[in-house]
């Protein structure tokens, strides 16, 4: 897993709950990196797994409702730190339609050996998008936080619902339907 979801999801929890927490949740998870992430180094998925189950433990919340609220904050940093890649797109339908053919390629030319989900669109209307998520970390809340943020930073909202394909998490339908303005 590439370094800079590990930098961020540590500086969201240094923002929502301080760097004691920081500080606690590594101690906690006993990570071979011992918590000393880049950007753009690569780090065993485990590790998150690790981090989460910590921030868990310590803050009693949902490893669910933590990744919810990483995607969250994810994309609103991503947003800060690659505008090139959201300024393309008038519409956060558009730009969840384009996820595979523009926005990955860019993360690959960027991140080459990152391992990211697919998206595959199933159906797309003029409101509304149906597509199937697929990964082996299961990180499918993790999307429905991204994708949800994704709406608020064109000033709309939606109604997101998900199905699981696979009870693990890595095979998810998710619903997408634009909320009238």
């Amino acid at each position: 897993m590439k370094g800079i979801i590990f930098t961020e999801f540590l500086e969201m929890v240094e923002s929502e709950f301080g760097l004691e927490t920081v500080d606690a949740i590594i101690e906690a998870a006993d990570l071979p990196s011992e918590g000393v992430y880049t950007s753009v180094g690569t780090y065993e998925f485990n590790e998150m797994v690790s981090l989460l189950g910590a921030l868990n433990k310590k803050i009693d919340k949902p490893v669910s409702d933590l990744l919810y609220a990483f995607g969250h904050y994810l994309f609103g940093r991503l947003g800060k730190t690659h505008p090139e890649v959201i300024q393309n797109y008038t519409s956060p339908l558009g730009l969840l339609y384009c996820i595979e053919d523009h926005i990955h390629v860019h993360v690959k030319k960027l991140y080459p050996d990152a391992q990211l989900p697919t998206f595959k669109i199933l159906e797309k209307t003029d409101n509304s998008l149906s597509m199937i998520y697929s990964s082996s970390r299961g990180l499918y809340r993790l999307a429905h936080g991204l994708i949800e943020k994704c709406f608020e930073h064109f000033n709309t909202s939606a109604t997101v619902s998900y199905e699981l394909l696979k009870e693990d998490g890595t095979e998810v339908k998710f619903d997408i339907v634009q909320n009238a303005a």
